[in-house]
């Protein structure tokens, strides 16, 4: 029963994270923002190509739809464990991964958040109902993170913003959060004795990872002073 709890997770995220909000905002206005701007379905070509009012609804429902389907693993896990799924809500909804786990199913839980959230990060990438040409995930993996773990999501944002407003690059802000996501859970977390730990870890090494594959073009433009700029005129494929 866990284990199939662990892949109904996995899909439901996946599901879920496929209604890409950059595309349902887009073709409501008339326009597939795909073919617009850099190409990419976020909030960031979003905001370049139909204005700040559609990507404020975008950076909501990518955030909204990230919340959606961790809660959704955690009541999977703890259907699957005990039977239980309104008071983990109204009740046990815990403020970091470690707080408020009890018994031994505990990491179960955790790991039908995690593969929820990945889940999630994926459809948004790769959306089932738009011929697998989504986003870069940032805003979703920000959801997630904040899910699982507020303070380290908002040493994250503090940095990427940071970043971002420095330089310009939203790209840059991006790859410096999928850098620093990681790491931050293995400073953390690496003295915690909870078995699954090693799993947090790996969870977020793998989403960080996907990130900075996602942005593997953004890259090659930074590094040979090509990339685009916020509020410049965007060439097809930058962030």
């Amino acid at each position: 029963m866990r284990y199939v709890a662990l892949g109904v997770s996995l899909i439901l995220g996946y599901l879920i994270g496929s209604l890409n909000t950059s595309v349902i905002v887009g073709r409501c206005m008339g326009v597939d923002v795909r073919s617009k701007g850099s190409g990419n379905a976020g909030a960031t070509n979003t905001l370049r190509t139909l204005g700040k009012k559609a990507a404020a609804i975008v950076l909501l429902g990518d955030l909204a739809k990230a919340v959606l389907a961790v809660l959704v693993g955690l009541c999977i896990g703890k259907f699957a464990v005990d039977g239980s799924i309104v008071e983990t809500i109204l009740v046990e909804r815990p403020l970091s991964p470690f707080a408020s786990i009890a018994g031994a199913g505990g990491s179960w839980v955790l790991f039908c958040q995690y593969l929820a959230g990945l889940g999630a990060v994926l459809g948004h990438n790769f959306p089932l109902y738009f011929g697998f040409r989504g986003g870069k995930g940032i805003l979703t993996s920000f959801g997630v993170i904040l899910m699982l773990d507020w303070k380290i999501a908002l040493i994250v944002l503090a940095c990427s913003v940071l970043v971002m407003a420095v330089t310009r690059y939203v790209s840059l802000g991006s790859l410096v959060g999928a850098v620093l996501f990681p790491v931050l859970v293995a400073v953390f977390n690496w003295h915690n004795p909870y078995p699954h730990v090693p799993y947090y870890i790996a969870f977020a090494v793998v989403l960080g990872l996907l990130a900075i594959f996602q942005h593997r073009a953004n890259l090659k433009r930074l590094l040979a002073g090509t990339e685009s700029k916020l509020f410049a005129k965007t060439k097809k494929g930058d962030a």
